[in-house]
């Protein structure tokens, strides 16, 4: 059994609920040319900072699907966090995309210039590459430690770069900016049984627990067959006490049953 808190939380008062959506843009991820490590990243990333991640989409890179994606998303969730489509290069539309959905024009902002000018010589700072210093008005920059290009958040978008690590470093520069709620307590059971053998008894544990949220994760061990890990989740760490008192007196009543 391992407990652990899935958050660092924030100075209080916090709001109980923050929430968020990733939208993943490019064509070599639909296409499955590239894997993506993004999401995982940022799904932990949120998950520290009292962030509920509640949807993940991935779209092409086409304009209108981009713009309708961003206007949904952030109708709906505190945050979006978009990966991808910020490069230099012809197909990399979403700073684009990002300020027709925002109905604000875009430019090339002189900011961003001075950033990319720390690393890379005035000389070599063609037409491709002021590609990625063009930001839509009224937009804040996200440093990028990596390679100095920024990600900007305008609203509640923040729309960083696609490449795992400078998606990174723009996390950790936007990290001390965001709006972040009580952090998650989680507790992990090692169930010991397979997940049909427990899952009428758990199902009623949950019924008793609605404010608890639980899940069943099954997996396969070599020489030992199928088991099951219990995570239970709360916000109030006093109910996540009880709910996991209540699984362990369940455990142990279903192999009781099973040993008779």
């Amino acid at each position: 059994m391992s407990r652990e808190a899935d958050g660092a939380g924030a100075a209080a008062p916090v709001p109980a609920i923050v929430t968020a959506a990733v939208l993943v843009i490019g064509d070599e991820i639909l296409s499955g040319r590239t894997k993506d490590k993004n999401i995982g990243t940022i799904a932990d990333f949120c998950t520290g900072l009292g962030i509920d991640l509640r949807e993940v989409r991935v779209v092409p890179d086409v304009q209108e699907e981009i713009v309708a994606a961003v206007n949904a998303l952030r109708a709906r969730y505190t945050h979006v966090f978009t990966t991808g489509g910020i490069g230099p290069t012809h197909d990399d539309i979403t700073a684009d995309a990002i300020a027709r959905a925002f109905g604000v024009p875009i430019d090339v902002d002189e900011r961003a210039v001075a950033m990319l000018l720390e690393r890379i010589p005035k000389a070599d700072l063609n037409e491709a590459r002021l590609r990625m210093a063009r930001i839509p008005a009224g937009a804040a920059l996200i440093a990028n430690s990596v390679s100095k290009a920024p990600g900007f958040s305008i609203g509640n978008v923040h729309v960083m770069a696609g490449v795992p690590a400078i998606m990174r470093a723009m996390l950790e520069a936007l990290a001390p900016t965001l709006a972040t709620g009580r952090k998650m307590h989680s507790v992990s059971l090692a169930a010991g049984l397979k997940e049909g053998d427990l899952a009428t008894a758990f199902g009623a544990v949950q019924k008793a627990f609605p404010d608890v949220t639980m899940g069943s994760y099954p997996t396969w061990e070599e020489g030992v067959g199928f088991t099951t890990t219990l995570v239970l989740r709360s916000r109030d760490e006093a109910r996540l006490a009880v709910a996991e008192a209540a699984v362990k007196t369940m455990l142990a009543e279903v192999k009781a049953e099973l040993a008779r």
